[in-house]
């Protein structure tokens, strides 16, 4: 893996940020990123940009890092002996974002390139990345819209990738303690280098710029819906859903951790305000009730109508 390599996926993860960004904040029309610099102890930084108070997003984070070092910590190689001795470097863009209007899904989308090696033999790398949706007052055609965009960005790489990397998705975000999906799902790959190098790039490019595709409409569609304070209580009761996953389960979270990372750009995922209620359970045949019956286990989006969906 030649040093070129890696400067061109870190140039590509820097724009990647801005474009997001940029983006974002034309979308938001009032809120702007603000940016800090950090530097790791043991090798590398970042650069965290999160925007907070906005007229859509609440609080939304769009991350780069950078981070590199000796060998990773047993914690980190339990489950890949392969890793152990090795020097590592772990680059990335990731980024959540919490809108303020519970009609407007909280979404979220990571791509990243790790590479460990030693000397006098061959490097272990891979891709990794994906994005997905977290609706609080789902919409069908909103669901459809985000795996159709996913669906697109898998096609000119086999007619099977979008599938794998849907179901993959649907597996990675389940909370097994609430047996329910954290949303409806999109797109989840991991240890992506069977294609060589220039392809499993070139895919993980398309995820990362497939992202705002796949978001953008949906947020200009619902961001003018007007919302009661009932459905602001349990946008923030679903919240709580999210920081469940991504403290207990979510990968990226526990290896920041473990790996020496910066505290507050790796926990900049959680919401700003969540709550929990005991044994809360929606009244049958409400807006809420519908996130559970129909939203909350994996399905073939694009295969089915709504009409199905509720038979």
């Amino acid at each position: 893996m030649s040093t070129q390599q890696i400067e061109e996926v870190k140039a590509f993860l820097l724009k990647l940020q801005d474009d997001i960004c940029q983006t974002l904040e034309l979308s938001d029309g009032k809120g702007t990123f603000k940016e800090d610099n950090w530097q790791r102890e043991q090798g590398g930084g970042g650069r965290t940009r999160v925007l907070t108070g906005g007229d859509v997003i609440e609080q939304g984070g769009v991350n780069f890092s950078h981070v590199f070092g000796g060998e990773l910590p047993a914690s980190a190689t339990a489950a890949r002996p392969e890793l152990a001795g090795r020097s590592f470097q772990a680059l990335g863009v990731s980024l959540v974002i919490h809108p303020h209007n519970p009609f407007i899904p909280t979404s979220h989308a990571n791509v990243r390139f790790f590479i460990a090696e030693k000397p006098g033999e061959e490097p272990v790398w891979w891709f990794g990345g994906g994005f997905d949706l977290t609706p609080f007052y789902p919409f069908f055609d909103d669901v459809q819209h985000w795996h159709q965009t996913a669906k697109d960005i898998c096609e000119p790489f086999g007619e099977e990738v979008y599938q794998e990397y849907k179901s993959w998705c649907d597996k990675y975000f389940y909370l097994k303690h609430r047996e329910e999906t954290r949303g409806v799902g999109g797109l989840f790959f991991d240890d992506l280098n069977q294609w060589g190098f220039d392809k499993s790039f070139q895919f993980m490019r398309k995820v990362g710029e497939g992202y705002l595709s796949a978001y953008i409409p949906i947020v200009e569609k619902r961001k003018v819906t007007r919302f009661d304070e009932q459905e602001r209580q349990f946008q923030l009761y679903r919240r709580g859903r999210y920081t469940e996953f991504n403290l207990l389960f979510d990968r990226g979270t526990l290896f920041g951790i473990q790996s020496g990372g910066r505290t507050e750009s790796i926990l900049m995922s959680m919401p700003p305000l969540a709550r929990w209620e005991y044994a809360y359970s929606p009244k049958p045949g409400s807006k809420e009730a519908e996130l559970y019956d129909y939203y909350l286990k994996p399905q073939e989006w694009l295969n089915i109508t709504e009409q199905e969906l509720r038979a």
